[in-house]
């Protein structure tokens, strides 16, 4: 439930209602909106059916949110959301990029990574350091150790590290060295998981799983904003069909239907959603004219040597023509005020 308070609702009025709400053992969340400010109702809104809410001073109007995701709803958060990670914000006018090898492989691989990806014009650095693969005997990933080259490439770049923590117990060890954590497809309805990065304070990316549906993918995000982490951005990365050319089906729809249904960011993954680097470059461009705030994708200094996703990774070459189209595709999107949904 949401209620919303009349523009001239003064700030006695907003404690009041807070009040009436608490004393039920509700859960109230105030939100600014441009004209006037919303009181979200967090919990079992049976509670106040004794408490006409709709006849107290300041109040406009009570109403019911029907979705099982509370908190992620625009209905609960009318105005888009946007995420500061280190400085960095998504979900603004800013396009952001995240790009990096899928695994972190040794210190000189990943510095000469970063270095390509910083002077393409990327803000982050992508690169795994826990991998979970399909076959047990794939590479695995350096665990600990890589995660201390990414701190050191962000040192010598100025790069922010997003980064997957896979398991509950290395949530801690990871977010010292990460500036967002990824939750990967394969963990998206991991609810211990979800639920210990919802306790820490760093913003999480948190992958579309491998056939979720955008509900599923939604009360996924719902589990980490329920432990008190509002910080959340939505990662697009393809979904398994019949399909059997590309890797997954980038479903390029579920931009807009995110931000139709929710307040929080959304990127799109262009290389798990092909597997194939050709293909990377113009589903980054249906991305942005989709409305997508950003891309992550799989950049590596010597794709035919890489440890893991060779064949969708790009050639620093193909990497900085796409980043070039890139930027001037989203440079013309934001100075023509061109929108892929109409959010009023």
């Amino acid at each position: 439930m949401v209620i919303i308070m009349n523009p001239d609702a003064t700030t006695k009025n907003i404690e009041d209602v807070i009040a009436v709400i608490e004393s039920t053992g509700l859960t109230a969340k105030v939100m600014e909106g441009v004209q006037q400010r919303i009181v979200g109702v967090i919990g079992d809104k049976t509670r106040l059916a004794a408490c006409a809410i709709d006849a107290m001073p300041g109040v406009e109007q009570s109403v019911a949110i029907s979705k099982s995701y509370k908190l992620v709803s625009r209905e609960f958060h009318p105005h888009s959301s946007i995420i500061d990670v280190d400085g960095v914000r998504i979900g603004g006018d800013e396009f952001v990029v995240m790009a990096g090898p899928c695994a972190v492989e040794s210190r000189e691989q990943l510095l000469e990574a970063a270095e390509i990806a910083k002077q393409g014009g990327a803000q982050f650095l992508r690169g795994g350091a826990y991998k979970p693969r399909t076959s047990p005997y794939s590479f695995q990933g350096l665990e600990e150790e890589g995660l201390k080259y990414l701190a050191e490439a962000r040192e010598k770049t100025g790069l922010r590290i997003v980064t997957e923590v896979t398991e509950v117990d290395a949530v801690d060890t990871v977010a010292r060295y990460a500036d967002l954590l990824q939750i990967g497809a394969r963990n998206m309805q991991n609810f211990r998981l979800l639920k210990e990065v919802g306790r820490t304070e760093k913003p999480v990316l948190l992958k579309r799983g491998l056939a979720a549906t955008l509900d599923e993918w939604l009360n996924a995000a719902e589990y980490i904003l329920n432990e008190g982490n509002p910080n959340v951005i939505f990662c697009e990365r393809g979904i398994r069909s019949y399909e059997t050319y590309t890797r997954n089906t980038l479903d390029l729809s579920a931009v807009a239907a995110v931000k139709h249904l929710s307040h929080l960011p959304i990127i799109v993954d262009p290389s798990h959603g092909t597997g194939k680097w050709r293909l990377v470059k113009p589903m980054a461009l249906a991305a942005v004219a989709a409305g997508a705030d950003g891309l992550i994708m799989e950049m590596h200094p010597n794709p035919a040597k890489a440890l893991s996703d060779g064949p969708q990774s790009l050639t620093p070459e193909n990497y900085n023509d796409l980043m070039r189209d890139v930027k001037k595709l989203a440079k013309f999107m934001r100075d023509e005020g061109i929108h892929s949904i109409d959010l009023a």
